[in-house]
């Protein structure tokens, strides 16, 4: 079933109606004689993704005012659920290759296990280096513009072994999309692949040719390519790998290159991603891209990293919101986000978890279909990064004394992406308290997941209400939980 899901690749954004999963009849959801499986990861206790409590519905018809109450509505559906991962970059995959066979084990089920893990099955991978890799490296030999050198040689001794040993953790599905950071330099006006510059007019047809290069060569090595972006963070210039385009740029790129090369290539099915940059621009270069219908043909949606909210730029959830709103027929997917500037002595902070629970509950509410963390591991330095720009990941391993630690984002992610399950519809969830965000789906087999987030510093008593019934349950400062319903 998830993997017809996702050759299909359909993701309906905002499109209300009966639902068809669990309740075929179309009849109102009845909570009665149900009961809710409450499991809690909380600041200050033991209590990680575990099993807290479980309760069970009771009549309670009109809340009052003063009775905090989350509220869901199983009866309005919206956008369908692709997944939740993280990337398999090369830091990740030279760190894990340093770890002992029992710690790569462990790894690889804390991640992908649905049953002893958290569930991953989602990944991104990006094609040649970027910044979190031990230096820079194309495909391909200086100004082969045929390709005909083209080889992923290096790919074979670390980061392919990865996912192909995720992929099978994963129970055989998981779906992977892949990210250019830079074309080669000499596809470059600045010649070099780091600091922008452009991809040369020259080279459009080989840099578009160079994507199915790499979706023949992953797909030879038995890993497939669900989706592609076209360029990552294409108004960055970053010290490391970037390139940039304006949305006219990659507009074009996509209508008369990009888009034609996968189509004969035989890969229309290969989700296009359009964007895979921060959300403050992020409607002006759906607009963009979307309104040329010769463009828009090639487009699965359009993808989105969360770091203007780290730069003084707000979390600009609505501009999300917009797009969904404007292009209900395209998809939304986050295809990054870490913590920055990583230090050892803030690797317990609880914020990290705060942070992206916070980030996963707006996304989802703003119509996203699929959320991708950045790397799935990295080392006791934050890196291998060959510029400096060591970063936090949710699992990090001490690769002299082989000790894995793992954030309080492992945990927070691991309350959607263990319980929410490819081919779920989102549905309403509404608190009644500023202090509980929440957001619920329903997934295929007919269970209600609800998350709901704390992160004021009192316990808060309140009720889960379905259809006039309630089930009574405490949500501790500074947590989360997933609430299913079965």
């Amino acid at each position: 079933m998830n993997k017809l899901i996702f050759v299909s690749g359909i993701c309906l954004l905002f499109t209300a109606g009966v639902l068809s999963a669990g309740n075929p009849a179309g009849k109102p959801f009845d909570p009665k004689g149900k009961k809710v499986v409450v499991y809690m990861t909380a600041q200050s206790t033991d209590l990680r993704l575990a099993q807290s409590t479980t309760v069970s519905f009771v009549q309670f018809g009109q809340p009052l005012e003063t009775q905090p109450t989350v509220f869901v509505d199983p009866s309005k559906t919206f956008q369908t659920f692709v997944g939740i991962g993280g990337a398999i970059t090369d830091a990740s995959a030279e760190t894990f290759a340093k770890l002992s066979k029992d710690k790569q084990k462990e790894i690889l089920q804390k991640y992908y296990n649905p049953e002893s893990g958290i569930g991953y099955t989602l990944a991104r991978t990006t094609i040649h280096s970027c910044d979190f890799s031990s230096g820079s490296y194309t495909y391909v030999d200086e100004n082969d513009g045929a390709l005909k050198s083209f080889s992923i040689k290096h790919d074979k001794e670390f980061r392919i072994p990865l996912i192909k040993q995720a992929i099978a953790e994963a129970g055989g599905n998981l779906t992977l999309f892949a990210s250019p950071w830079s074309p080669p330099a000499w596809m470059k006006d600045n010649n070099t692949m780091l600091k922008g510059g452009k991809l040369l007019p020259a080279y459009y047809q080989s840099w578009a040719d160079y994507f199915v290069k790499f979706v023949k060569a992953y797909e030879a090595e038995g890993i497939p390519v669900w989706g592609l972006t076209v360029q990552n963070e294409p108004m960055a210039t970053q010290s490391w790998e970037s390139c940039i385009y304006t949305g006219v740029e990659e507009r074009d790129f996509i209508k008369n290159f990009l888009g034609p090369t996968l189509k004969k290539a035989g890969m229309s099915d290969k989700k296009l991603i359009a964007w895979d940059h921060n959300r403050d621009l992020i409607y002006q270069r759906a607009s963009t891209v979307l309104d040329d219908p010769e463009a828009a043909k090639y487009i699965w949606g359009i993808g989105y990293h969360w770091y203007e909210s780290w730069t003084g730029g707000g979390n600009l959830y609505e501009n999300v919101k917009r797009v969904a709103e404007t292009y209900p027929d395209k998809n939304l997917i986050f295809t990054e986000g870490c913590a920055e500037s990583f230090d050892m002595a803030k690797i317990d902070d609880w914020k990290w978890g705060e942070k992206y629970g916070f980030s996963m509950i707006n996304d989802f509410n703003s119509g996203t279909c699929a959320w991708t963390d950045w790397n799935i591991l990295l080392d006791e330095k934050g890196g291998p990064n060959h510029v400096g720009n060591f970063c936090f990941a949710p699992v990090h391993a001490d690769t002299k004394t082989g000790q894995i630690y793992y954030l309080s984002s492992y945990y927070y992610i691991g309350h959607f992406s263990k319980f929410i399950r490819p081919g779920a519809k989102r549905i309403i969830s509404s608190a009644s308290r500023g202090q509980l965000l929440t957001t619920a789906f329903l997934n295929p087999a007919g269970k209600i997941v609800i998350i709901v987030m704390n992160q004021s510093n009192d316990n808060v008593p309140y009720r889960l209400w379905i259809e006039g019934q309630a089930a009574e349950v405490t949500s501790l400062s500074h947590s989360i939980q997933t609430l299913v319903v079965e």
